[in-house]
C-alpha cells in the first residue's frame, strides 16, 4: 500500500498519466481548515504540464474538483464548483462539486482529469517484445506486474501522479500556514555544472520570517526563467536546458526546499525521526538520487568545531542542522537539497532490450517529455515536506491530552 505521510496525516493517490483521471484522498486534516478550490489550483498550476517552456510540451489544464470532506452552511458558497456530468449506458447523470468550505474531520476526495494523452506514442514499449528506455521503469515494471502494466506515458511511474501529492501538500500547508505562519519555498540551485550562487538558505535569520519578506522572495523566485532566487543563474541555466533538448539529451538539477516559521518539537529521535521522514519522502520522488539536509554532504570535510551552531537565550544561531536536531525540529528553516538524474526518456540512441531480454539498440520514436525534472519538481517537493510536517505537528499534539476537549455535556 502506497500512502504519503500517515499515521494522522495521509494522502493516498491513484490514476496512470494516460488514464481518465487522478484522483486523490487526504486522511487526517482536523475539522475546521477553510480551504478554497482556487488556493489549491495555485500549487497545481505550478506543477502542470506547459507550465514552464523549459519543461514537457504537454498541455493539461489540471483543474481540481473536490467531492467530499468540506461542508459550510452558506451552500451557495460549498457548491460553486464545476459542474460533473457523466454519461453512461445512454443517460447522463449531473452534480455540482465543491468550491468553498471547512474541512469536517472525514476523508477529503478530489479528482482531476486527464485530457491531453496521446497514447499511440508508446506503441513501440507494448508487449513482450516492448523495447525498454535505459533509466526508465518499462523492465522493471513489466515483469513486477507479470506484464499487467499500463505503458502508456509510464503509468503509474509518470510524474503526473505527484498531482496527488500537490492536492494533499496544499492542504497541509494551508493549515500549517494559518496554525504557525509555516511557509514552504523551493528553488533550483543546479542544472549540470551550472551552480547558483544565491541560496534559499542564506536568506533566513534566527526568529520568525515577515509575510512581506517571503511575499517578496516568492515574487522573486517565480519570475525567474525557471524557479530559482538566483536570476542570474536561472537565465544560464535556461538556455543550457533548451540546448539539451536540441540535442535529443537531458540533464540533472538540484533544487533548495526550505519551511521557515517551522514549530520547534516536532519529530522523533530514531526509527519515526522526522530526518529519516523527509529523506524519505524527498528521496523518494521520481528521478530522486540524492537528499540532503542542512550543510548536507559538506560536514564530512569539517570539524565539530565549525560544525557545531552556537546556541543562546533566543535559539540556535546558525543552520548547519538544517532545523533537525537528533530528527527533531528546533525552530529553524528546515534545510533540503533534492539531486535528480536527468530524465531517462531521451531521443539520443542507446543499448536496450526489449522486454524479453533480446538486445537491441533503441531509438526513441515518439514523446513528449521533460529535458530536466527538476524545472517542476519544486512544489512537489514542498508538498512533501508540507505532508511529513503536518503528520508531525498531530503526532506531536497527541501527546499532550486535555481532558477539556473530551466533554459532552
Amino acid at each position: 500500500m502506497e500512502i504519503l505521510g500517515g499515521p494522522l496525516f495521509a494522502v493516498a493517490g491513484a490514476g496512470e498519466s494516460h488514464g481518465p483521471a487522478v484522483t486523490t484522498i487526504i486522511f487526517g486534516c482536523p475539522p475546521g481548515l477553510k480551504i478554497s478550490r482556487q488556493a489549491v489550483q495555485h500549487f497545481l498550476d505550478r506543477r502542470r504540464p506547459g507550465s514552464n517552456k523549459h519543461g514537457t510540451p504537454r498541455h493539461e489544464a489540471d483543474k481540481v474538483v473536490f467531492l467530499s470532506g468540506l461542508y459550510q452552511d452558506n451552500l451557495d458558497e460549498l457548491l460553486a464548483g464545476p459542474q460533473i456530468t457523466v454519461e453512461a449506458d445512454g443517460s447522463a447523470s449531473e452534480t455540482t462539486a465543491y468550491d468553498t468550505g471547512f474541512t469536517t474531520g472525514e476523508p477529503i476526495a478530489a479528482m482531476v482529469l486527464s485530457t491531453s494523452k496521446k497514447s499511440a506514442h508508446y506503441e513501440q514499449f507494448a508487449g513482450p517484445t516492448g523495447e525498454v528506455r535505459p533509466g526508465h521503469t518499462d523492465l522493471v515494471k513489466y515483469h513486477k506486474s507479470r506484464g499487467f502494466v499500463d505503458i502508456r506515458g509510464g503509468g503509474r511511474s509518470s510524474y503526473r501522479s505527484t498531482i496527488s501529492d500537490v492536492i494533499g501538500g496544499s492542504v497541509a500547508r494551508l493549515y500549517l500556514h494559518e496554525q504557525f505562519g509555516t511557509v514552504i519555498l523551493s528553488s533550483i540551485c543546479q542544472v549540470g555544472p551550472l551552480t547558483a550562487t544565491k541560496r534559499l538558505a542564506d536568506l533566513f535569520e534566527p526568529g520568525a520570517i515577515a509575510a512581506d519578506e517571503i511575499s517578496r522572495i516568492e515574487a522573486t523566485i517565480l519570475a525567474a526563467e525557471i524557479p530559482s532566487i538566483d536570476p542570474d543563474f536561472a537565465r544560464a541555466a535556461g538556455e543550457l536546458i533548451k540546448q539539451t533538448r536540441i540535442d535529443g539529451d537531458s540533464i540533472g538539477a538540484a533544487v533548495e526546499v526550505v519551511a521557515v516559521n517551522v514549530p520547534p518539537l516536532l519529530g522523533e529521535p530514531l526509527y519515526h525521526s522526522l530526518k529519516v521522514r523527509l529523506m524519505g519522502a524527498l528521496g523518494g520522488l521520481h528521478a530522486v538520487q540524492s537528499c540532503e539536509i542542512g550543510a548536507g554532504f559538506e560536514v564530512v570535510s569539517r570539524r565539530g568545531s565549525a560544525n557545531n551552531d552556537p546556541i543562546r537565550r533566543d535559539g540556535y544561531q546558525a543552520n548547519s542542522h538544517g532545523g533537525l536536531i537528533g530528527g527533531i525540529t528546533t525552530g529553524r528553516p528546515l534545510v533540503c537539497r533534492v539531486g535528480f538524474k536527468p530524465t531517462s526518456t531521451i531521443v539520443k540512441p542507446q543499448q536496450s532490450v526489449r522486454k524479453n531480454l533480446e538486445e537491441i539498440d533503441f531509438q526513441l520514436q515518439k514523446g513528449r517529455h521533460d529535458p530536466c525534472v527538476g524545472v517542476r519538481a519544486g512544489v512537489t517537493l514542498e508538498s512533501r515536506l508540507a505532508i511529513e510536517l503536518m503528520n508531525a505537528v498531530l503526532m506531536h499534539q497527541s501527546q499532550q491530552v486535555d481532558a477539556a476537549n473530551f466533554k459532552l455535556f
